[in-house]
């Protein structure tokens, strides 16, 4: 069978209406998953948004996520405000705090953890009740839910590379004069990390965000930097 990559569009708005930090956004992942399972030659699946770029080509990008033996949803312990000062005491006993996870919602997985997530009933129903409001589900059902039932798995890091130096709750954005060779050379390899139980300087395939006035100078670089015609 031809394995295929399934790219998951996601933004805020729309058909049912989606909310930034709200349940809703939870609602609207599980419904683009079940949507692309329908197709079964659709074998990895990947949540971007329309600020988010590749940094490599298709080729390499494709081999990467196909032959990776690790799914890749980010899930971490954040002891602070923000991370487990959002959790609820009512979860118990399905999710303690000690099991709390926050994480990127922008995640990369294969079918059958894609499948977990859209037939999950207990933990999706425990989020719905009680992760409302400061709680942001989104950066918190998949990565706990993986963290708990699927960790073996699991690489607990994201694909996507995000700047969150300046602080606030929302990333650095970058215009086009932000755009350099540099930034996109250090976007793609200045990380390590492991892959396959190998270590690899090729951590991110996707970064995050760009606004569309920096179309034109990515395209001119695209092809020296992210060999995007190779």
């Amino acid at each position: 069978m031809n394995q295929k990559l399934r790219v998951l569009y996601f933004k805020a708005g729309g058909s049912p209406e989606v909310q930034w930090g709200k349940f809703n956004m939870i609602q609207a992942e599980r419904r683009l998953l079940a949507n692309a399972l329908l197709d079964f030659s659709n074998q990895r699946f990947i949540l971007l948004s329309e600020a988010c770029i590749p940094l490599f080509n298709f080729s390499t990008v494709y081999n990467y996520l196909i032959g990776s033996n690790m799914t890749f949803v980010e899930a971490y312990d954040e002891p602070g405000p923000v991370g487990r000062g959002r959790y609820n005491h009512r979860m118990k006993p399905l999710i303690t705090l000690d099991q709390w996870r926050k994480g990127a919602q922008w995640f990369e997985m294969d079918r059958d953890l894609a499948i977990e997530i859209v037939s999950d009933v207990k933990y999706f129903s425990v989020f719905g009740k009680y992760c409302k409001g400061s709680c942001y589900s989104d950066e918190h059902y998949i990565p706990t839910f993986v963290s708990v039932n699927f960790w073996e798995k699991n690489s607990n890091r994201t694909l996507t590379w995000v700047d969150w130096s300046r602080g606030g709750p929302h990333p650095t954005r970058f215009i086009r004069t932000d755009v350099t060779i540099e930034l996109l050379e250090m976007m793609r390899t200045a990380t390590t990390c492991k892959y396959n139980g190998n270590t690899t300087n090729i951590c991110y395939l996707f970064a995050r965000k760009f606004y569309p006035n920096s179309l034109d100078r990515l395209l001119r670089f695209a092809p020296k930097v992210m060999m995007f015609n190779s």
